[in-house]
């Protein structure tokens, strides 16, 4: 069963795009979320602040939670859900350069296909 997914997640767009979509919204604070281009699975929480777009690996741990790399030395933190974990982002100081403030919304719909993990045993 597919999640709905928040209408900032733009899919397996590339970071050129992303930095396009979010250079138009010109405002310090816009923020999307895309898949990333280098890690399989993962997707990036993509923020701008002063012509600049911030890129934040957004990780599913295996018991479905995310959680966001942040700046070192913070604490690791997990949501239930993205929208847990915007809402907590929206607040400011919490490791971002800039806290979310404005959402680049897609245009149509789109789901998360939920991950399946498998389990290799040994021989």
């Amino acid at each position: 069963m597919a999640a709905a997914v928040p209408a900032c997640y733009h899919g397996s767009i590339t970071r050129k795009e992303c930095e396009d979509l979010l250079g138009r919204k010109n405002k310090d604070g816009a923020y999307l979320i895309r898949d990333s281009e280098t890690i399989q699975g993962a997707m990036c929480l993509c923020v701008y602040k002063q012509k600049v777009v911030y890129t934040y690996r957004l990780l599913q741990s295996h018991n479905g939670y995310y959680t966001l790399l942040t700046a070192g030395g913070l604490e690791e933190t997990f949501f239930k859900t993205i929208d847990d974990l915007i809402r907590h982002y929206k607040r400011k100081n919490q490791g971002l350069a800039m806290h979310l403030r404005h959402s680049v919304k897609r245009k149509t719909a789109l789901l998360i296909q939920p991950q399946r993990y498998v389990e290799v045993l040994p021989d």
